[in-house]
């Protein structure tokens, strides 16, 4: 017979089918229901065998005689721990893998920039930002002691968003993973906009009195979409400006200047810029999405890099710019830059 600390892989995989189903049900599990609801193949005595030996250890009990087995609190304890376990291995492997993929990205986009801006002579600006149609892939709920809960989003592109709940008192861990249930059925595959009120009521209608709980992951879900769609701005070749002598004026080169520093101020210029055909647009003079811009022509593209991520990328240069040239290295980057983004990934 197995020992306490030497379940073997089969009695694990029997173990949890027994806890998942219970907690589906609410009904004892027998051995017929463990044959279909695993990959084992094993036939029904054999599983009666190993129920027996996981009743002998504590993890099961059978409540009336010739019924199926329900979990005990040491049960429920291993699927705690096992469950938590996973997730928390899973959840560290994607913020690594996010991080990652985050520099590279930045570091590319800082490279496409300072090309551009030394292929034109001109100043360059990118910005980007995520779609706001990243959708959940699950929610981990765990307890960091009597009085606080952690909640853990984890969207499709691996975004990861942590937030501490205050609990007016402790949750017991089959009132946790029902909140774990519930949360990961309503909510796997939605976007932001799909989470809507019904969706709302039917989860806190199903948490009872954890209803508060469900209203605090569908914040934190919220704050994970707004961590996404923070703009970030590249910038390259502002001095380039002075190189022109109807710009370099010392009044009109210091604001040209200052908008370049002004990231917050570059990132609103083209958050609701319009696409023509071509996805490039020509403002001139006083066309320009800036008023500290009005003596220059600016020309934008847009840009989708994939993984939700899309942007803009202006370059900013006297009236006078040679518009063929800047044309052409826009469209020529927006049909590299997706390959650009694969190549280094």
């Amino acid at each position: 017979m197995a020992t306490e600390t030497e379940l073997s892989p089969r009695k694990v995989t029997i173990l949890m089918a027994i806890i998942k189903s219970y907690l589906e049900t609410g009904e004892p599990v027998g051995s017929r229901t463990i044959s279909k609801e695993t990959d084992l193949n094993l036939s029904s005595a054999t599983i009666r065998n190993e129920m027996s030996d996981l009743e002998d250890l504590g993890y099961i009990i059978q409540p009336h005689t010739s019924a199926g087995r329900i979990p005990s609190d040491k049960g429920y304890r291993f699927y705690v721990d096992h469950l938590m376990e996973s997730k928390d291995k899973e959840v560290q492997k994607m913020q690594e893998f996010y991080l990652e993929k985050t520099e590279k990205m930045e570091h590319l986009l800082k490279q496409v920039v300072k090309v551009i801006a030394n292929n034109t002579q001109y100043a360059t600006m990118m910005t980007t930002s995520r779609s706001r149609e990243n959708v959940v892939k699950f929610v981990q709920l765990s307890m960091v002691h009597d009085e606080q809960l952690l909640a853990v989003v984890v969207m499709e592109n691996n975004m990861v968003k942590n937030r501490i709940i205050p609990l007016d008192e402790p949750i017991d861990a089959e009132n946790l993973l029902k909140l774990n249930m519930i949360l990961n059925s309503s909510l796997n595959g939605l976007s932001v906009n799909e989470i809507n009120l019904s969706v709302i009521t039917a989860m806190k209608d199903q948490a009872g009195v954890h209803e508060d709980i469900i209203g605090e992951v569908i914040d934190t879900v919220a704050a994970t979409i707004s961590t996404e769609e923070e703009v970030e701005v590249y910038t390259s070749g502002a001095t380039n400006i002075l190189k022109y002598p109807e710009l370099s004026d010392s009044g009109m080169s210091h604001q040209l200047l200052e908008a370049f520093e002004e990231k917050s101020e570059l990132a609103s210029l083209f958050a609701d810029d319009g696409e023509n055909e071509t996805g490039i647009q020509v403002y001139i003079g006083s066309e320009a999405p800036s008023e500290k811009m009005k003596d220059c022509s600016v020309v934008t593209a847009t840009y989708e890099l994939g993984d939700g991520v899309k942007g803009t990328i202006g370059i900013v240069g006297p009236k006078r710019m040679d518009y063929d040239n800047v044309v052409s290295n826009l469209r020529n980057l927006k049909g590299q830059l997706d390959q650009l983004f694969k190549d280094n990934k």
